[in-house]
């Protein structure tokens, strides 16, 4: 492993979109080891990103940056963290859509302005490029490599980061202007961390404080939690808060109309189950997702059990509002990461032999209901089924704490056409048949929407009437790309890296 921080050449920058990942950020008003906080901070965002992950830290001028292949713990250590001592920091985990896992196309990315560097990382997509380019008169594949919508932001506010502009704030704000889609970003320089949000607010993004007075920006709560940071509030939609290193904030917002098109499947899969949206825990929603899917859709069964992990929360909500008894009918190994972070068929499907070992002492002669929080191809689940079946169960009910997920996401998740989505292929007869269930049930996307909206005494509902569903109900709150046409011919390959490639 290098222990040198690798330092960016631009003119090698990546090209392709970008997928779900997490960002982080932090400011503090004196010299620290930055690389041990953005360890911790990225660690606990790992979920969102498990191919690539990076660090660049500014200690007064200087910018220190490392970034590879890899987990966390398998691109930084000790001596590479040492380090990265400053005063502003932003980290990144990534997941590939487009492009390959290359170091290349890991982030933070960095851009030259005439002021010094600026370093931005992303979670989100745009879906038109070419308004951002023209806005800003760069050209597609020009000497700055400035092909994915992470790197034209980056590039754009360092050129409009000019002498006579000498504002991070205003120059952040004036490309922000420009982007169309979703977007959660961190930028820095030297002397300031910028946090900003699409005017929908589609990807989350939180702000907290340490004791020592030290703010913390994060894609999860969970990611403040953990470097002893108490969560302020939200990134508002449309704002662009800037933070000096005296501590002191700005904040300004978008022009154009700004409304809460908080993404759903944040709830449904994407976030940890301990971090807070919106006034309450992603386990709480998923509680109330399982209780409702047993209200709307009871069985008679002698077990409730969770596809590991990500439908435990569920499965637990169907078991206390059915009266059947919760099970773990599944083991997963721990040590085998999500099967989707394979690049072939072939090793996904390995991948979830690995991850997943039925009891036969639980499922044998046993009516059991399988609780999952989504069904994206099916062959995850079909796979599932068998090896529940082959070890004795009598009936295997799947119930699914989601709707149908039947439309491509042009919002982070790229999911490119409705000929992917096996929800939308086959009806739910057709789809019981495949999967080789005795019943096949999901959750409604009106209970989907009333388990995530927070109680009426929340003083948070309001902000939280209108989620973005668009993978469920074809309602785009930022738009399609101009460029987006049905395909004919759908091919696995081209399956989305963070939803199919997770073999479902």
């Amino acid at each position: 492993m290098n222990t040198t921080p690798l330092t960016l050449k631009i003119e090698n920058e990546p090209t392709g979109l970008h997928e779900k990942c997490g960002v982080f950020g932090i400011i503090a008003p004196k010299t620290l080891a930055l690389g041990h906080l953005l360890y911790f901070g990225l660690y606990a965002l790992q979920h969102r990103g498990q191919e690539s992950c990076g660090m660049a830290v500014f200690n007064n001028d200087q910018l220190l940056l490392h970034k590879n292949t890899g987990l966390v713990n398998q691109v930084f250590d000790e001596t590479i963290l040492s380090t990265l001592s400053g005063q502003i920091g932003i980290g990144h985990t990534r997941y590939t859509t487009a492009g390959d896992s290359s170091i290349e196309n890991a982030q933070p990315v960095v851009s030259r302005s005439r002021l010094g560097s600026v370093v931005l990382a992303h979670n989100g997509n745009l879906i038109e490029l070419e308004t951002l380019r023209d806005a800003f008169h760069l050209e597609a594949g020009d000497s700055f490599g400035a092909n994915s919508d992470s790197h034209v932001m980056a590039r754009c506010i360092a050129q409009a980061l000019t002498p006579a502009e000498g504002n991070l704030a205003n120059a952040a704000k004036a490309v922000f202007e420009q982007c169309e889609g979703a977007f959660s970003v961190v930028v820095a320089t030297g002397d300031c961390l910028i946090a900003a949000r699409d005017r929908n607010g589609i990807r989350p993004l939180s702000l907290g404080k340490t004791e020592q007075g030290y703010w913390v920006v994060a894609s999860e709560t969970c990611a403040l939690d953990i470097v002893g940071a108490t969560f302020v509030r939200d990134i508002l939609p449309g704002e662009v808060l800037t933070i000096h290193l005296n501590g002191t904030m700005e904040s300004v917002f978008l022009d154009g109309k700004r409304s809460e098109n908080f993404c759903i499947f944040e709830y449904v899969y994407f976030a940890r189950p301990d971090s807070r949206f919106h006034g309450q825990t992603i386990y709480e929603s998923r509680l109330k997702m399982g209780a409702l899917l047993a209200k709307t859709h009871p069985v008679e069964a002698d077990f409730v059990i969770p596809v590991p992990d990500s439908g435990g929360p569920a499965a637990i909500g169907y078991s206390r509002a059915s009266g059947i008894p919760y099970a773990e009918g599944l083991i997963k190994n721990r040590y085998v990461g999500r099967t989707f972070i394979h690049p072939t068929p072939e090793l996904r499907t390995q991948g979830i032999r690995l991850k997943l070992n039925p009891l036969p002492s639980v499922l044998e002669g046993k009516r059991v209901v399988i609780i999952d929080d989504s069904i994206v191809r099916g062959n995850t689940s079909q796979r599932i089924v068998k090896m529940l079946k082959d070890c004795g169960a009598k009936e295997v009910h799947f119930r699914v704490s989601s709707a149908p997920v039947k439309h491509p996401c042009f919002y982070g998740i790229d999911m490119s056409t409705e000929e992917e989505l096996i929800a939308n292929q086959m009806s739910l007869e057709d789809l019981k048949t495949h999967l080789g269930v005795d019943s096949l049930a999901y959750l409604s996307i009106d209970d989907m929407k009333q388990a995530v909206v927070p109680d009426a005494t929340s003083p948070e509902r309001e902000a939280f009437i209108n989620p973005c569903m668009a993978c469920f109900n074809n309602s785009y709150p930022a738009g399609k790309p101009k460029s987006h046409a049905k395909s004919t011919t759908p091919s696995e390959n081209t399956l989305t890296e963070a939803l199919l490639r997770r073999g479902k």
